[in-house]
């Protein structure tokens, strides 16, 4: 992928402190040849790794001064040798946070290559290990895999703030513009494309969706919306509607204790079923009430949500009959010296100390993380033959800075973002993905956020849903990765054909 065009016209005249000529960024991509055997048969493909550089017209006075060079990003791609890119879809990658890389998904579950992290509650002990992926999106889909600013290799051009892409706004802008570039240079326009993202990556996602609509023309096949938050107002234990974020967290919190051994005898559809009849019905009434409640009517609820999330009725009664997540992983186990995790419920760690309030760390991160930062950083070098040498940033403190400012004053909400480009694209399908153990994006807040999509009639038609008994990653795990990648791959070869 050269950018020999954009340079020609982009601005020169960056100095440094001393007056001399910065030198201009270009891109750095390696580029190397690999073989896999998968479900489907053996692939040839071709690997491509590094960084992109990405620039902003500059106007000063109504007068065009040029491209100058703002950041450089890094991206993984992978397209198959010898296939048709008029035909041959093309995906497009993220994670969330934000201030997350792309690494998850790339070596979770989508990639050719993913990392050997073992099971819940089992992981993989250093040093750590690759394998083959049979189950890769490859097989039908091209893969771009991104990092957004500050993630990964992701970094400000030299004299540039990383600082001004921490946002809502630029963050959209930047991926959005890497992926403009990219089917321009490579001539993907004429592809089926796709959006998949995970997280903060599917709130992202439908932005980047809206905007490459509504400032390139660019449409797409589909959007892969794994874990989402599209309103943050469902999950708002601080500021906004922290009772909707009670009623939102209820089935999760039961499915978590049902792991736990808190619901003895029973199944897991029967626990859900019940935690979502009464966050729905009683417990929502309950919450509306207030101090109206009778004794005998709290008294109720308090038995009832006690049963459900496994934490004791003393408890539920000082808490005002409203538990906050990051403390219930912390409650639940707390008589055996142990938290659960909240990316992932079925995960449990040591509590630091017997009173403390919440716990330190998410023992769910701990778990993953040594066996992906270690895949990483030795994949890209001694496998895709990038000779980059920078700290490869699996999570970036981006999220501490974020700046929601377009959304001041109000939720932060980009559901009329997915409403407009289904409207306006007939053809575009989207694929919701939900773990039960989920304490990040809680599964049945996600559900009502899709339940009051407002859209003509047979647009829901084309959205389908996932539920996985899993946590915010349905990857963590190799019975529900292969559940996971087949269902992807079925989405995208649906969606990316003619009708």
């Amino acid at each position: 992928m050269s950018d020999e065009a954009t340079k020609d016209s982009a601005a020169t005249g960056d100095t440094t402190e001393d007056g001399t000529d910065r030198p201009e960024p270009r891109d750095q991509l390696v580029e190397s040849r690999h073989t896999i055997s998968t479900v489907d048969g053996e692939l040839s493909y071709t690997a491509r790794t590094g960084r992109i550089v990405i620039r902003e017209e500059e106007v000063k006075d109504d007068v065009f001064q040029g491209w100058t060079a703002r950041g450089e990003l890094a991206v993984t791609a992978y397209t198959l040798d010898d296939a048709d890119p008029a035909v041959r879809p093309i995906t497009f990658v993220f994670n969330g946070g934000p201030g997350s890389s792309s690494v998850w998904l790339h070596l979770g579950v989508l990639g050719p290559r993913i990392a050997d992290a073992g099971d819940p509650n089992e992981p993989t002990p250093p040093p750590y290990a690759l394998k083959d992926n049979p189950e890769t999106l490859l097989r039908a889909s091209d893969l771009v895999f991104i990092d957004p600013m500050s993630t990964g290799w992701s970094r400000a051009v030299e004299g540039g703030k990383a600082k001004d892409y921490h946002g809502w706004k630029k963050d959209v802008e930047q991926v959005a513009e890497l992926i403009r570039l990219w089917c321009t240079r490579e001539d993907r326009w004429m592809s089926p494309k796709f959006l998949a993202g995970e997280s903060y990556g599917t709130t992202r996602a439908v932005s980047v969706a809206e905007h490459l609509f509504t400032n390139f023309g660019m449409q797409l096949n589909g959007l892969v919306l794994i874990s989402s938050v599209l309103d943050f107002g469902t999950q708002d234990f601080r500021y906004l509607r922290f009772d909707e974020a009670c009623l939102s967290y209820v089935p999760t919190y039961a499915a978590i204790a049902h792991y736990h051994g808190k619901h003895e005898g029973r199944e897991l559809a029967e626990v859900l079923g019940e935690a979502e009849e009464f966050a729905a019905g009683a417990y929502r009434w309950a919450l509306a009430r207030g101090n109206r409640l009778t004794d005998d009517e709290r008294a109720d609820v308090v038995e009832r949500l006690a049963g459900l999330t496994g934490l004791s009725e003393d408890y539920v009664d000082r808490c005002d009959l409203r538990p906050e997540h990051w403390r219930f992983c912390t409650e639940l186990l707390r008589d055996r010296g142990e938290t659960v995790g909240r990316i992932d419920g079925r995960i449990r760690g040591v509590l630091h100390s017997g009173i403390a309030e919440g716990m330190d760390a998410d023992p769910s991160i701990d778990a993953i993380m040594g066996p992906y930062a270690a895949a990483i950083h030795h994949y890209l070098r001694a496998e895709l033959n990038s000779e980059l040498d920078l700290p490869y940033a699996v999570f970036s403190d981006a999220i501490e800075h974020w700046s929601y400012k377009e959304f001041e004053g109000k939720p932060i909400n980009v559901v009329d973002k997915l409403e407009r480009v289904m409207r306006a694209n007939p053809h575009l399908r989207v694929r919701f993905e939900y773990g039960y153990y989920d304490l990040a994006t809680p599964y049945a807040a996600a559900e009502d956020t899709v339940a009051h999509l407002r859209l003509p009639d047979g647009a829901m038609d084309r959205i389908e849903h996932a539920w996985f008994e899993t946590g915010h990653m349905p990857y963590v795990g190799d019975s529900s990765r292969v559940e996971e990648a087949e269902g992807i791959t079925d989405f995208v070869r649906r969606a990316g054909s003619a009708p």
